[in-house]
């Protein structure tokens, strides 16, 4: 455990209490009266209750559209089903500006509704609710689809053998042990919505602003570093005592699952509700995820003969050092370090919380591990920058720095993944193998690796992938001649002109390939199925 609480000290608590030092520290002498004069400002309180209320919205939202496509993913089998759930899975580790900008086209002026019906909701909270969807969907697929498979049916079967009916069986077997499952993805939604950046930027305009949209405008528009400090510690407390009380009510209501193999739970569609429930969220899944990224591709392919992807090998000697298309190269060699990074420090810190002797100091780490998604990525960036600048820990040459802020994205997702399924071990047989004369070694080898080797394997391919996708803190640290593919992509997007729009689209469409043909190999190379993402 040391070694995880040393990490998230050095680069994560140091650089933040850097910042809010910086922020609210005049002369030497803390200034803590900033906070009632920032709280007390009327567009203050209406961005905060607009940040609960919208991330709510988009919680209940998310998890009304695809809880049905956690089931059919889960226990319904049909063909292109790995495609499918790689696909399902893209939006979750595009860049949050890139995606905005293709919902945009979608619901915005000109768009396709809007030259179909004459449609218009960018003026809405519903193109920020629907782009939240978008984004999250894949949260709630992945992180209960997971577990669900793995359940045994017989248990359900049995209480339908003794007169239960099938929603009193599914509500009194199957239910309970879904719950932390349900309750694991519900947090995430509402932490990636609590804290939503890109989307409400570009869709909310001036009407709707998020305390995370508040904070980067404060800090690089205003340069009202007093304020954004004030915003990041109220962040830092809504989201802290949010996953305090979550973890305490998901750990009251865990206990020791039986899985199974999930190969045979499921099974091809059988009656017309099945199949109408099927066909209810592909039409869903065709709708709401593959449309934007259907406009996204076409404006890529808008010049003719391949000419913005052309284009990226040409290196103009303004915004990059380097040509374009080096980003892709680059945004690889980095989510390969973070992953490394985030597997090692989160596999460890999810074996040390699975513990069932572990005190309540090592189980209050469990909701501290999730504050890195929680707290603004601006102020994490900046952070970077300010803590990590003199020796004898001066990083700001070193290429490391982007992977470190990348794996404090990712090592969150390695402990969700793992944690349940470690949890769910039958801490019997790792005594047994102990009585036996295993030494500890070789018990996490013989009983644990075999029970969590398809955890690890989607934990390092999510972490993999959410670090592709990582904007907020990199854009403050990614090297002028090292820019990462996000990086890259928004730098495009501030040109103006066709041609640095088209590359950007062409870039965007690159990464969402790499994305999809890396969770599509994870999905292929994996011989067993568990519980979450």
């Amino acid at each position: 455990m040391a070694l995880p609480v040393a990490f998230f000290a050095l680069f994560f608590a140091w650089p933040v209490a850097a910042i809010v030092a910086r922020g609210l520290k005049v002369d030497g002498a803390w200034q803590f009266g900033r906070v009632a004069d920032v709280v007390t400002q009327p567009d203050i309180r209406h961005v905060l209750w607009f940040t609960t209320w919208q991330a709510l919205a988009s919680t209940a939202l998310t998890l009304l559209l695809a809880l049905p496509a956690a089931y059919v993913f889960a226990r319904l089998d049909f063909p292109g089903k790995q495609v499918l759930r790689a696909v399902v899975t893209v939006p979750f580790v595009l860049p949050t500006v890139v995606a905005g900008t293709a919902f945009l086209a979608l619901v915005g002026r000109g768009g396709l509704l809007d030259d179909l019906w004459g449609v218009r909701l960018d003026t809405t909270v519903w193109a920020i609710l629907l782009a939240h969807v978008f984004f999250n969907y894949a949260v709630v697929v992945r992180t209960v689809g997971g577990l669900w498979a793995q359940l045994d049916p017989r248990q359900e079967e049995a209480a339908r053998m003794l007169g239960a009916s099938p929603l009193g069986a599914w509500r009194k077997v199957t239910l309970p042990a879904l719950v932390p499952a349900v309750a694991a993805a519900a947090l995430m939604v509402f932490l990636f919505t609590f804290t939503s950046f890109g989307v409400v930027q570009i869709l909310g305009g001036p009407t709707f602003s998020t305390l995370e949209v508040e904070i980067y405008r404060q800090t690089s528009e205003i340069f009202d570093l007093s304020t954004a400090a004030v915003l990041t510690l109220l962040q830092f407390a809504a989201v802290g005592a949010i996953l305090a009380v979550h973890a305490w009510t998901v750990r009251r209501r865990e206990s020791t699952l039986r899985l199974v193999d999930p190969k045979v739970t499921t099974r091809r569609p059988r009656g017309s509700g099945q199949w109408a429930l099927l066909a209810g969220v592909l039409v869903t899944i065709a709708l709401l995820l593959v449309l934007p990224l259907a406009v996204l591709v076409q404006r890529s392919l808008d010049a003719p003969g391949l000419g913005y992807y052309r284009a990226l090998a040409d290196s103009d000697g303004g915004t990059f050092l380097v040509a374009p298309i080096h980003a892709v190269w680059t945004s690889l060699q980095y989510a390969a370090a973070a992953t490394a990074i985030a597997v090692v420090i989160g596999g460890l810190a999810a074996a040390a919380l699975a513990r069932r002797d572990a005190g309540r100091l090592v189980r209050g780490f469990d909701a501290l591990l999730m504050l890195p998604l929680g707290v603004s990525a601006v102020t994490v960036g900046f952070g970077f920058l300010i803590a990590l600048d003199k020796p004898p820990l001066d990083l700001r040459q070193s290429w490391i720095l982007v992977p470190l802020a990348q794996a404090l994205v990712g090592a969150p997702f390695v402990v969700r993944t793992m944690l349940p399924v470690l949890r769910a071990v039958d801490g019997r047989l790792r005594e047994a193998a102990a009585v036996l004369g295993a030494s500890p070694w070789r018990v996490w080898r013989e009983v644990d690796l075999p029970l969590v080797r398809r955890a690890l394997l989607v934990a390092a391919g999510f972490a993999f992938a959410v670090s592709l996708g990582e904007f907020g803190a990199t854009v403050f640290i990614a090297r002028p001649d090292n820019p990462t593919l996000p990086v890259a992509v928004a730098r495009l997007l501030s040109r103006p002109g066709d041609l640095n729009y088209g590359q950007a689209m062409a870039l965007s469409t690159i990464l969402m390939v790499v994305c999809a043909a890396a969770l599509l190999l994870l999905e292929r190379l994996r011989t067993d199925r568990t519980g979450e993402f």
